[in-house]
């Protein structure tokens, strides 16, 4: 499989530079996420670098915000960030579409409190969620709704901590006894803190509710780059796509490339984080109602989250 992929890739490269052999190189550029966005590609990341001259770049980001500054500048033919902000992204009337969900929930209920079994339990609970209003805040509100509680009356929502990062080192540090965090932060404060466990998987919540994962993570491609050119196009999907399935596949192996490749610290915490980490790629054509679905429960919550309205038809390429 290894020996059919270098193949498939030196060909298309071949070919993508054929067709640019008139006029000055064009290098692909691929934005993503230094987390699961990047996790799922790690294969794809890896085989890059073993070709000289590929046209083909991976921007590896720290933050969102990030990779939507290269969208807007027309800098990324291809972006991975959250679906929420791929649908303002449309909304503004920026040339991207939706291609393909690959990450599908990562977010947990973590702490040390291990009485906690069932939603009922976290009546009277203080939950540290980072940035209030934002894509975890207004998921677990509505989980918090759906499982009969009041998240302004019921609990205690705090806002104290107001990164991911920071919530996390505040777990660790036993500062907040439950936390709504993504991995793989999750995995790396439970390797600092043994008594810090997952409490409620919310991709599962989510689940029983809606019938389908959480539809969390988007691929967007330029739509003029899409247009131009349609086998660089498929052979990013199909690559990423089959990279998706062998870090699944072979996360032992995969764990060794995301410390290779300065994604994740050291081989314990990738690989704990992977099986948590909800990594599939999934054209999105065929999963529109759930998109649509994820995107008219933020929009009933907080419309300005997806930017005011759901994207409509032509959002999905």
């Amino acid at each position: 499989m290894r020996i059919k992929y270098s193949i498939l890739l030196a060909t298309i490269l071949i070919c993508f530079g054929c067709q640019h052999q008139s006029k000055q190189s064009h290098t692909i550029t691929i934005a993503t996420l230094k987390g699961p966005s990047a996790m799922g590609m790690i294969k794809f990341i890896d085989s890059i670098s073993t070709i000289s001259d590929s046209h083909i770049k991976v921007e590896i980001l720290n933050e969102p915000i990030q990779v939507r500054k290269m969208i807007i500048e027309g800098t990324a033919d291809f972006a991975v960030l959250p679906t929420t902000m791929a649908a303002i992204i449309y909304n503004k009337g920026i040339e991207y579409r939706l291609i393909a969900i690959p990450v599908w929930g990562t977010l947990y209920l973590f702490g040390n409190d291990t009485s906690i079994t069932k939603w009922e339990h976290l009546r009277g609970k203080r939950i540290n969620v980072m940035a209030k209003g934002m894509t975890p805040d207004v998921l677990f509100r509505y989980l918090l709704e759906q499982n009969g509680l009041d998240p302004n009356k019921d609990v205690t929502l705090d806002y104290s901590f107001p990164t991911h990062i920071d919530l996390a080192n505040a777990v660790a540090a036993g500062q907040a006894s439950l936390g709504v965090i993504s991995e793989p932060m999750v995995s790396m404060v439970m390797q600092k803190n043994t008594s810090v466990v997952p409490i409620f998987d919310l991709n599962n919540e989510w689940k029983k509710l809606q019938s389908i994962p959480i539809a969390q993570t988007a691929l967007l491609v330029n739509n003029n780059f899409a247009i131009k050119n349609h086998t660089v196009l498929e052979y990013i999907i199909n690559s990423y796509k089959y990279s998706s399935q062998w870090v699944n596949q072979y996360p032992d192996s995969a764990a060794t490339l995301l410390v290779k490749h300065n994604i994740l610290p050291n081989y314990e915490v990738a690989y704990n984080a992977i099986p948590r980490s909800n990594l599939m790629f999934v054209n999105a054509r065929e999963v529109r109602d759930g998109i649509n679905n994820y995107l008219r429960v933020f929009y009933e919550m907080n419309p300005d989250i997806i930017g005011g309205k759901i994207p409509n038809e032509d959002f999905i390429y």
